[in-house]
């Protein structure tokens, strides 16, 4: 069965700026003099793995920092704020997704973040998308290999048992879309806020808002 692959939660909702926020609270609870403003935060979107970038800003300022833990506390932060707040789905998602079910497409989320931030951005956005949804998700448990190692995705392959010919990535950072490619898998870039800056030259297109009928056309030709 073909199939629309979402690459990661920010394609569905915007949530880059609360990521960063997140972030911020985080170094305050673990009491580090850092804040990262949206300049800092945005040069260090080009690379995949929030505990990565502790632990590289961190190499940078001469510091000894427990990187995972930091991580922890910023991961229980992100999901605070979006039991607290909600989020609304970006522009074409819900129609893409409801489209796709009409038309006997597969809908995954491939992601390498964990099961948590997945279930907590889900459960954010209800009544509009819900678990059912997805009917093929894989997350850090899944896949141990970050992108942009291509991991995710041959697995994703794998299990729909489809070829790359009829299976469409759709993500909004540049290790997404290397880490799709990589796989063979043809991927629309979806910029998010933080990203719209960045070189999408390697993927497929770029889009400002999902377009049900040209990603269905791609998938079912």
């Amino acid at each position: 069965m073909p199939a629309i692959l979402f690459g990661s939660i920010s394609t569905l909702a915007d949530t880059s700026e609360l990521q960063r926020e997140a972030f911020n609270t985080a170094f305050e609870k673990h009491g580090l003099d850092w804040h990262w403003d949206r300049d800092d935060y945005l040069a260090m979107l080009g690379s995949n793995g929030g505990a990565d970038r502790i632990a590289e800003h961190a190499a940078s300022t001469g510091e000894t920092v427990d990187a995972a833990a930091v991580h922890a506390t910023k991961s229980e932060v992100f999901r605070e704020r979006l039991r607290a707040d909600g989020v609304r789905p970006r522009p074409g998602v819900v129609e893409t997704i409801r489209a796709a079910h009409g038309r006997g497409v597969t809908v995954g989320l491939v992601t390498t973040t964990s099961r948590d931030n997945v279930d907590a951005v889900i459960d954010a956005l209800g009544p509009d998308l819900g678990r059912t949804d997805f009917a093929l998700l894989i997350d850090r448990a899944i896949v141990a290999r970050p992108k942009p190692d291509p991991a995710a995705y041959t697995h994703a392959v794998a299990a729909l048992g489809e070829s790359t010919d009829t299976v469409v990535a759709i993500e909004d950072n540049v290790g997404g879309v290397a880490s799709a490619s990589a796989a063979g898998v043809p991927v629309v870039a979806f910029p998010n806020a933080n990203t719209a800056g960045h070189d999408f030259s390697a993927a497929t297109e770029r889009v400002e808002a999902l377009d049900d009928g040209a990603l269905l056309a791609r998938v079912t030709r």
